[in-house]
């Protein structure tokens, strides 16, 4: 599993010309979820977002996590683009993302284990084409893959 997690003032997700979700401070994810994943990476990399250390505290550090940042909430957007392999040529291929079905039930065990972590959680809407807009904070800008955890 694949997270691009940045760090935002807002951001929003547009499906059909409608605003489906939005948030204020917090995190935006991008998600994707390779072949072999299932539930068991979906909840650690959960984990590993909502303990992330990226908001400032009392002192203008980065030392808090969403929860303890107070006000912070996710935005959580599938991309199964973030499996794109582009070794050979220049059209990428995405063989390495799961399968549709697949990828949307380890999504949702995703977004479930993060909500199960106390912070609150809007979502895109998996398979759709979606208009995503954010206002960077920072940058903060990680990237976290389950493999590298």
């Amino acid at each position: 599993m694949r997270a691009v997690v940045t760090r935002v003032r807002s951001a929003s997700v547009e499906i059909e010309g409608r605003i489906n979700g939005q948030i204020g401070q917090g995190f935006l994810v991008l998600l994707g979820v390779h072949a072999d994943d299932g539930e068991r990476e979906a909840e650690k990399i959960a984990d590993k977002i909502c303990g992330l250390r990226v908001f400032d505290d009392a002192d203008g550090k980065m030392n808090l996590n969403p929860t303890d940042a107070g006000a912070a909430e996710l935005l959580i957007i599938s991309q199964f683009t973030l499996f794109a392999d582009v070794r050979k040529g220049n059209r990428p291929s995405f063989v390495k993302a799961g399968k549709p079905e697949h990828a949307n039930i380890t999504w949702i065990k995703f977004n479930e284990a993060l909500r199960s972590g106390g912070v609150p959680v809007r979502e895109g809407r998996f398979g759709t084409h979606m208009r995503v807009g954010l206002i960077n904070d920072g940058p903060v800008t990680i990237t976290i893959d389950t493999d590298n955890l």
